[in-house]
């Protein structure tokens, strides 16, 4: 094999790349991270890979969690799994009772298998966490492509190294701006539980003692 044939395609570096990246917190909001697209073969099984960060723990009486497909850019969302308390799968007609829930949200997983994967599973899989007291719900999507043979295989020995290389740094700087999020998010609750205590002691020192007020 020819060195320029172990080298690892420039598409395959880029698309990897630019999934670590997506990985990576942008705001100080629940993230919840997932891989743009996913390609299954037909008649396989394929995870759904869902996972998401927050600085509280899981309660399952306040936690949710919405599955969602959209066969289309334009078309309606459909809800296919819900967790209230526990897993509800939605039996839609396309799926049948091929949703598996393989996820654990006390771990921060929320992912789903699905079984026998048809051609017309193709899509958009929207994935909906909500963990209270954070107040915004955190999202992302999956484009599911189906494949009816596998693809070429090839030596992409280079671009794994160079691949788990970055995951590795990403992961560290992923690590650290959480911690960094989860400590400017309680420093602000600590703040604003401060700042509503003083304006109550400022109210009850305004209104001082009714029998001063008569002397």
């Amino acid at each position: 094999m020819s060195p320029e044939a172990r080298l690892p395609q420039p598409s395959l570096c880029l698309t990897g790349l630019s999934l670590l990246l997506s990985l990576v917190p942008t705001g100080l909001g629940m993230e919840v991270m997932a891989p743009p697209i996913i390609s299954a073969l037909n008649g396989t099984s394929v995870k759904l890979s869902c996972t998401f960060n927050s600085c509280y723990k899981v309660e399952n009486k306040q936690f949710s969690l919405n599955w969602t497909y959209q066969e289309c850019k334009n078309c309606s969302e459909e809800l296919f799994l819900q967790f209230r308390m526990k897993i509800m799968n939605k039996q839609l007609d396309r799926f049948g009772n091929r949703v598996e829930f393989t996820g654990n949200p006390t771990k921060n997983d929320v992912s789903f298998t699905l079984n026998n994967v048809q051609l017309e599973d193709e899509g958009t899989y929207n994935c909906y966490v909500l963990n209270p007291p954070d107040r915004q719900r955190g999202h992302a999507s999956i484009s599911l492509k189906v494949l009816t043979k596998e693809p070429p295989k090839r030596d992409s020995t280079v671009a794994v190294i160079v691949g788990a290389s970055v995951g590795g740094f990403l992961a560290v700087v992923i690590l650290v701006l959480m911690v960094v999020k989860c400590v400017r998010r309680k420093k602000q609750q600590r703040l604003n539980t401060d700042d509503q205590k003083t304006e109550e002691e400022g109210k009850t020192d305004g209104e001082g003692n009714p029998e001063e007020g008569t002397k």
